[in-house]
């Protein structure tokens, strides 16, 4: 048997795979983290699968059901929100299949932060404003960060930040962002981005923290950081379709007149 890792995407279960949907619904047994992946995700398992929400259950409890599923030759479908790669706590789960010979694959989903740029209709990395993304937390009471992996190090770098776990920490935020990128720099809070209730709330780092605190959000919410996510009309064209750019598709360069 395989167990399958299986980024659900954000929430909107049009956002999974082809991939992942058709594993779904050939795996007699569903692990699905209910407080992060809509029921309607997983709603594609096979009739009388064994499906169960782990959003209460511990390791422990999820690699027992994983076993048992061994033990009977049956394929696990564990499915995560977003990418599991990204804060998906499958190395843990991993260590355990390996160590118990089980084997197992990762099939990738649509990460929060690539679905909140769509949802808000723009790129992130825009030539000459930003080409880099810095995906982050904070630690508040989950695990701690590295040593080197604080948000002052990560501030100094004025690039987009993608800072997950965070909503609760705007203050702190705010704190230590705003030398390095003003007051005035653009932020974006996405709130459960790909569910029915999704909501976007504008500011800047000023004032996110009391626009946040008006809608009363207090979790499940991505924080985008950076000057991209203004209001930007005189940006320089990239080089990718550029006449006078020569590459190994197009390498005959075409002069402006």
């Amino acid at each position: 048997m395989t167990v399958y890792f299986i980024g659900a995407g954000p929430g909107d279960p049009e956002l999974l795979t082809k991939k992942a949907e058709r594993v779904i619904g050939e795996c007699p047994v569903c692990l699905y983290a209910g407080s992060l992946v809509p029921a309607e995700v997983v709603a594609c398992a096979p009739k009388g699968a064994l499906v169960m929400d782990t959003a209460p259950m511990t390791l422990d409890d999820t690699h027992a059901v994983i076993r048992d599923a061994h033990a009977k030759g049956q394929d696990v479908a564990r499915v995560h929100s977003g990418d599991p790669s990204l804060y998906g706590a499958i190395a843990e789960q991993i260590r355990r299949l390996r160590a118990d010979g089980i084997d197992y694959q990762i099939i990738p989903g649509v990460p929060a932060y690539a679905a909140a740029a769509a949802a808000l209709g723009q790129e992130l990395t825009v030539p000459e404003v930003a080409q880099s993304i810095i995906l982050t937390r904070v630690s508040m009471k989950s695990t701690s960060m590295p040593d080197g992996e604080t948000l002052e190090n990560f501030a100094r770098t004025r690039t987009t930040l993608a800072i997950h776990l965070g909503v609760r920490a705007l203050r702190e935020i705010e704190r230590v962002l705003t030398p390095h990128y003003g007051a005035e720099c653009p932020v974006v809070v996405a709130y459960r981005v790909g569910w029915p209730d999704q909501m976007f709330i504008r500011g800047t780092l000023a004032d996110i923290r009391e626009k946040v605190r008006t809608e009363k959000i207090t979790r499940t919410a991505l924080i985008l950081v950076g000057p991209v996510l203004g209001e930007i009309a005189d940006f320089k064209d990239s080089a990718l379709y550029d006449p006078a750019q020569p590459h190994v598709l197009r390498p005959k360069a075409t002069l402006r007149a």
